[in-house]
């Protein structure tokens, strides 16, 4: 794998995946920030590694799981997984009565192997099944999931290896896979880096980030609901003409929450 793709996985590794109070008929409005009682207990779930528990203060999983809306008992897919940061809090959080899909392509597969090998050893999330497969090539049962979630991975649609180790990835039909997957009314969550209004979506392989507008035209388009956003990850301060791995943003990108729905 070519050393600029191994510095893109890393960094997504490292940089950062309420109830629901507002909805489509207030969706231009922040929707709330404060991380509700159980996803702050799975988040202070003590089997979790020590690494994963350092990232929390930059992630603010808690917040994001919260606004969300998962809940115990649901089922999860959460798409490009990478380690598992959040498989594992989502696993925690939907308990034995729920369930998550742990997705990666072979590009995560590869450069994530010890990790994701130490996280799923001696089944130890025992709610967890992985998923292994590009993004063309997901098949999804209809009517699966109560939630998916794609943490810092939609700008991934229109990232562009030189090397091919990152197939280019069809983003409407990825999109529409999701939908069906999706039950009637079920929740796609989304965080991302933003980048710059009005840029182009080729940023998505120079800076990896994507303009909020351009994300929230794509999905909307597919079919699905603009259900609310968080400013828990908003950072003013951001210089978003830097790739998100610059050391200067590096965890302190500007990371729009947006939430999603399927229609009923």
């Amino acid at each position: 794998m070519r050393p600029t793709v191994l510095i893109f996985l890393a960094t997504l590794v490292m940089a950062s995946h309420t109830a629901r109070a507002q909805t489509g008929a207030d969706a231009g409005a922040d929707a709330g920030t404060d991380g509700c009682g159980p996803a702050s207990q799975a988040v202070a779930t003590p089997a979790r590694p020590a690494d994963d528990l350092a990232r929390d203060p930059l992630r603010k999983p808690a917040d994001v799981l919260c606004f969300f809306g998962i809940a115990e008992g649901a089922q999860v897919l959460d798409l490009f997984s990478g380690s598992g940061y959040y498989t594992e809090i989502v696993s925690h959080l939907v308990g034995p009565p729920g369930g998550v899909v742990a997705h990666n392509n072979a590009a995560y597969l590869g450069f994530q192997k010890d990790q994701i090998a130490e996280r799923y050893k001696d089944d130890r999330l025992g709610n967890v099944s992985q998923l292994h497969a590009e993004a063309n090539d997901l098949k999804l049962a209809g009517a699966t999931f109560d939630f998916a979630l794609m943490i810092l991975a939609y700008h991934d649609i229109y990232y562009v290896s030189e090397d091919g180790s990152w197939p280019p990835i069809d983003g409407p039909q990825l999109l529409a896979e999701i939908l069906k997957g999706l039950k009637p009314g079920g929740i796609l969550g989304i965080v991302d880096h933003t980048a710059e209004p009005g840029s182009p979506s080729s940023i998505g392989t120079s800076l990896h980030r994507i303009d909020p507008a351009l994300l929230r035209r794509e999905i909307e388009s597919a079919g699905f609901i603009f259900d609310g956003q968080s400013s828990a990850l908003r950072h003013a301060e951001d210089d978003r003409t830097k790739p998100m791995y610059d050391p200067a943003v590096r965890g302190n990108t500007d990371r729009i929450i947006y939430r999603f729905r399927k229609p009923e």
